[in-house]
């Protein structure tokens, strides 16, 4: 675990997991569930390969045909985290970068940009012509460059993510905050100058220097 810099560390951008850390479930379960293909999807989620964006685009396959417009009706239907958006509109007040880091898909992390301000969101990008998905997936870590917790290349690798946005924006690392809840955020938490983990299992606890289910807990560190 890092220990925490001087409260007077002015963070500049945070990064945000989406699932299960901005909005209460997981879209792709909630869609599972209403569109019929949840046993397909807990299938493929019982996958222990190491090469876990595979299992991505074989998840992508299961929405082939379905209209973009209903999968986004039915995500938009999750609710949000409680104090979500008051806490996101301080965050904007002073002026600090908001990004989404997903392995879930971009036209869903763009609702939830748009919805809520973000200035960044990144994710796989599920292939859609005239409204109707095809089930191609065009992953976003096209380099399959490895996790550096695990060693596990993902669909996103989130610290990569994070200090290609740093580097972009001109802001040094430590002067980011990333806030997940799975495994696969736990690179990017170990990476930046703050790691919160929010609702998360033990072992993303262990790698984070704050640990809470309450998302007001980020206002006392900005």
């Amino acid at each position: 675990m890092k220990k925490i810099g001087s409260i007077m560390c002015r963070y500049k951008l945070i990064m945000f997991d989406m699932d299960g850390t901005l909005i209460k479930d997981r879209g792709i379960f909630k869609i599972a569930e209403k569109m019929n293909f949840k046993n397909e999807l807990l299938k493929l989620f019982s996958y222990k390969g190491s090469d876990f964006y595979n299992k991505s685009i074989e998840i992508a396959k299961l929405t082939k045909g379905m209209q973009k417009k209903e999968l986004l009706n039915i995500f938009r239907n999750i609710p949000f985290q409680d104090d979500l958006e008051d806490v996101i509109k301080i965050i904007k007040e002073k002026k600090i970068i908001t990004a989404i880091a997903t392995d879930s898909y971009l036209f869903l992390a763009n609702d939830i940009k748009d919805r809520l301000s973000f200035d960044y969101a990144f994710a796989n990008n599920l292939i859609i012509n005239n409204g109707i998905i095809t089930g191609e997936l065009e992953i976003h870590n096209k380099n399959l460059i490895r996790d550096t917790y695990n060693g596990k290349i993902y669909s996103i690798c989130k610290s990569h993510v994070l200090e290609q946005l740093c580097k972009k924006l001109n802001i040094r690392i430590k002067e980011s905050i990333a806030v997940g809840d799975g495994k696969v955020d736990i690179s990017m938490i170990k990476k930046a100058g703050l790691g919160i983990a929010f609702n998360a299992s033990i072992e993303v606890q262990k790698n984070a220097d704050v640990v809470t289910n309450d998302m007001k807990i980020i206002l006392n560190y900005i």
